[in-house]
């Protein structure tokens, strides 16, 4: 049986193509406090993010939180903002373009890249509105967090769901949930380690320092503390680098509940007082630079650690835009493609 208009409806336009989004947490339109506080509220509205009984915070968010917190934040923001905008924007569209401009060496103009954010703009439904608009009807997913975690992967995944719901004809999706093994990653981070390591000497304590999670969300079976550690253990062994030359922490706590440790702020504050002068400090569990790795590792960190008799500070630079860490991306992107 054919329903009328049918054979006119599947000629329409061009064939079927596919399209990438490369998706990353998300930054405020301007480092100002309304935008600050609509971008907050969006992103700790999140019931991934905070899993507190949803009344409850609601009063904690919008009666203590956001009167408080949009303007210190706001301030913290423009100490980094840049010409181009957030430095989190700027490295992430760097990698879309640098991304499509691989893909499109190898497909032709036949596979699109967009960009799509969690939380502020674009968004994630714009992306795949996007990529719907031009006829995309296969979709590969590429969440920017190479470490697995419910707060960041899931709640991507869960926002493409919410988008998908609204749509009449749901494309194929293909959803990355995230490259802690992948050789292209640990590849790109060696080479940035080893880079710096031939400019500045080797650091007494070399620190991977990742974004925290509460220890309940550990507990509660989120794989993101494990895959964070196999992040560091692999980077070691292609380094040839002792256990006691690397450490493993964890950053940008909130609240006074527990989270996983040991905690960033007090190792640096430790380290001088254990004889460790010379530290090095790579995040990378961002694959860009962003408030949390510029102004709170390489502005605060480096404070703290030079004020409790540290001699030597570096901090080593997410991938961001790397020719390594595109190449890394690319075929991450690419064996999805030719599945």
């Amino acid at each position: 049986m054919q329903y009328q208009g049918q054979t006119e409806y599947e000629h329409k336009g061009p064939s079927p193509r596919r399209g990438v989004i490369l998706c990353n947490l998300g930054t405020p339109d301007a480092p100002q406090t309304p935008e600050l506080r609509r971008y907050l509220k969006e992103f700790l509205s999140d019931p991934r993010v905070v899993e507190v009984p949803r009344l409850l915070w609601w009063m904690i968010l919008n009666l203590i939180i956001l009167r408080i917190r949009p303007r210190r934040s706001a301030k913290l923001y423009r100490s980094v903002w840049t010409e181009g905008g957030s430095p989190l924007m700027v490295h992430s569209q760097a990698q879309v373009d640098g991304v499509q401009k691989v893909i499109t060496k190898k497909y032709g103009d036949e596979v699109p890249v967009v960009l799509g954010m969690r939380y502020g703009n674009p968004s994630i439904e714009s992306a795949i509105q996007k990529l719907t608009d031009m006829n995309v009807r296969n979709i590969t997913v590429l969440p920017l967090y190479p470490q697995y975690s419910g707060a960041t992967t899931g709640s991507t995944f869960d926002a493409i769901a919410k988008k998908l719901t609204k749509l009449r004809w749901v494309p194929e999706l293909h959803f990355i949930g995230g490259y802690q093994q992948s050789e292209g990653y640990i590849d790109a981070l060696c080479k940035s380690i080893s880079k710096h390591i031939k400019a500045h000497g080797q650091p007494d304590k070399l620190m991977f320092s990742y974004h925290g999670t509460p220890e309940r969300y550990l507990k509660k079976g989120d794989p993101y503390h494990c895959f964070c550690h196999q992040t560091t253990r692999l980077v070691r062994e292609r380094m040839g680098l002792d256990e006691d030359q690397v450490m493993t922490t964890f950053q940008s706590r909130f609240g006074r509940e527990p989270w996983l440790q040991p905690y960033t702020d007090k190792t640096l504050e430790a380290l001088p007082g254990e004889g460790a002068k010379h530290i090095a400090v790579i995040c990378p569990g961002f694959s860009s630079d962003c408030l949390e790795t510029i102004e709170e590792i390489n502005m605060e960190g480096r404070e703290s650690f030079m004020e409790a008799g540290g001699e030597h500070f570096h901090y080593i630079p997410c991938l961001n835009s790397d020719p390594a860490h595109i190449k890394a991306l690319a075929k991450i992107v690419d064996n999805q493609l030719k599945r």
